[in-house]
């Protein structure tokens, strides 16, 4: 295989890049997909998993909670559902923008592999 990608050089990445950035399995990644309702990369027309820097972000700081710190995956769902009320209520502006870019983008991008 290459060398893997620098994170925030795509849009998109595919399972196994994700899994070299992140140092964890494939089959990890998509059983966190199954437990936390907001890891959910999109998925291409072959359906492949397509993640963006956003959810590559969201999969190392889940690594970290478990792993690092010691947290169960309980406890780690937990942690998440009370910061997902408190972060959709207090986003701040440049937070928004940003998401909302990363979003535009993912959907650029969907459109144009359609298009062709």
């Amino acid at each position: 295989m290459g060398i893997a990608p620098r994170l925030g050089s795509k849009v998109f990445y595919k399972i196994g890049e994700v899994s070299q950035l992140t140092e964890l399995p494939a089959y990890v990644l998509r059983f966190w997909e199954s437990q936390f309702s907001f890891l959910k990369p999109k998925k291409s027309r072959g359906n492949q998993r397509l993640y963006v820097q956003r959810d590559i972000e969201t999969a190392l700081e889940i690594k970290r909670m478990l792993y690092d710190e010691g947290h169960t995956l309980e406890g780690v769902k937990r942690y998440w559902v009370r910061r997902g009320r408190a972060s959709s209520r207090l986003l701040r502006p440049k937070e928004m923008a940003k998401k909302l870019r990363g979003d535009l983008q993912a959907i650029l991008k969907i459109i144009d592999t359609h298009m062709r």
